[in-house]
């Protein structure tokens, strides 16, 4: 039955898809993030690209005319670290290890452990525990998870998805959000990173202490053996292929061709001490790194760290709040209540230090959350068209997908967001979202006011397809 409704859904959504040939929308403004504001101007759309922008740019004759006064055009939102567009992973953020964020921990929606059988213990790292480095996301993501339409209607065309379970999960993907009987017609680029996840509590084999890794220190020795291997593994291949005559064919091995597979990494950091840590790891392993998590961000040695290895990181929106479960006869330290506190510094410190970031949703999929969120930066110092960047075009430069995504210019993929009134402002309302040239109208109860983990039925509503 639940395939029949599935199948059911997109036979509608795509039904409702109207061809048009080209699309024009006229005297709006555009903030193109890239270059300069235009008060009033033309965006055409043809054939899922964005055909031309400017002030003085004709209507073609063939396309359909939106009217564009009182409008604002902006580049589709895109999610730096998430895993939308996989209808299994859990709704809801995994809470961080420790009250406060203590612990290098993943911080991102994660798949439940429910949902996989439990490996045997390890007893060392060449049982390989905890490690699924060759799966690739772009071949699992699927239109049918719910939360697709609510991102659109909060303005988000893309994500970049990331499988999220273990200490090597993954090669994630960046898709856009488009509703398709064809998953990989959502996907832009693949692999762009290998996410990488420290836990200190739980975990597969029986938790801390009882298998490999078991601490911290296992956990990161583990990922430090793994390079290793896959430095020896790529040599012997390497030297087998160039003459393999009487020379032994060497194995195959599906978790280092992985990680070989992988143009950088993603590394947990949300204490200064994990950012110090993570960025020394990444430049003993040489490899391109990422860091996500970014609670501490605000302390200026955390800024003077990032700046010094040029490394960009990824915010988590979700800035940190006491636990409605805390126990209110154990007081949060110092340290937890003063990153409480200060945490929506980050993001404006960081733009002042000349550090690259961009922001993740980290489980806020309701477009009210997503919006207080931005709000609260903005708040605290951040400008808006930084946080704007933060939300395009950053983190396609942060994944080598600029030339793509996050700004609107001519040629570039046609994901564009249509608000009237500023994208940041409580009362805004978002028009249209166009995902590859495909117009989506939110539904009525995908509006701001829907509140956290409000979801809504997916579907296309009055869409076209170019």
């Amino acid at each position: 039955m639940k395939n029949l409704v599935t199948a059911l859904f997109l036979c509608c959504a795509l039904a409702l898809a109207q061809s048009h040939p080209a699309v024009a929308i006229h005297n709006a403004k555009i903030v193109t993030v890239s270059g300069s504001v235009i008060n009033k101007g033309t965006v055409v759309v043809r054939n899922g690209l964005i055909e031309a922008v400017g002030e003085n740019v004709a209507v073609p004759s063939d396309a359909m005319l939106v009217e564009g006064e009182g409008l604002t055009v902006y580049p589709g939102l895109i999610d730096a670290l998430s895993t939308w567009g996989q209808p299994g992973a859990a709704a809801a953020a995994t809470a961080t290890a420790g009250r406060g964020g203590r612990g290098t921990t993943t911080s991102t929606p994660a798949a439940t452990a429910a949902i996989h059988p439990a490996a045997p213990p390890a007893r060392g790292p060449e049982d390989r525990p905890q490690t699924t480095s060759w799966l690739k996301i772009a071949d699992e993501v699927s239109a049918t998870d719910r939360r697709i339409e609510t991102a659109r209607g909060a303005g988000f065309a893309t994500a970049v998805t990331f499988p999220t379970r273990g200490i090597f999960a993954g090669q994630g993907a960046v898709i856009d959000l488009i509703t398709t009987e064809k998953p990989g017609e959502m996907v832009v680029a693949s692999p762009v990173g290998q996410y990488i996840a420290l836990a200190r509590g739980g975990g597969m084999g029986g938790g801390m202490g009882r298998s490999f890794p078991g601490s911290l220190m296992g956990y990161i020795a583990y990922v430090r053996q793994i390079y290793i291997d896959a430095g020896y593994y790529k040599l012997v291949k390497d030297t087998y292929a160039k003459n393999p005559v009487g020379m032994t064919r060497p194995e195959y091995d599906r978790a280092l061709e992985g990680v070989l597979d992988s143009p950088r990494i993603l590394l947990p950091a949300n204490r200064l001490v994990e950012i110090d840590r993570m960025l020394h790891l990444a430049a003993d392993l040489k490899q391109p790194v990422i860091l996500y998590g970014g609670r501490e961000t605000f302390r200026p040695e955390a800024a003077a760290l990032l700046k010094k290895f040029n490394a960009p990181i990824l915010l988590s929106m979700k800035w940190p709040e006491a636990s409605r479960d805390a126990d209110p006869d154990e007081p949060d330290s110092m340290r937890t209540l003063d990153t409480r506190d200060r945490a929506a510094l980050a993001p404006a410190i960081l733009q002042k230090a000349g550090v690259k970031f961009a922001f993740y949703s980290d489980g806020l999929d309701a477009a009210r959350d997503l919006q207080r969120a931005v709000k609260k930066a903005l708040d605290n110092g951040l400008a808006r068209e930084d946080a704007l960047r933060a939300l395009t075009l950053s983190p396609a430069e942060i994944y080598g997908v600029a030339n793509r995504l996050g700004s609107i210019e001519p040629g570039k993929i046609a994901n564009l967001v249509v608000t009237r009134g500023d994208i940041f402002d409580d009362r805004t309302k978002v028009e249209m979202t166009l995902v590859d040239g495909r117009k989506y109208v939110p539904a009525p109860d995908a509006s701001p006011t829907g509140g956290r983990g409000a979801t809504t039925d997916p579907g296309v509503n009055k869409s076209w397809v170019n």
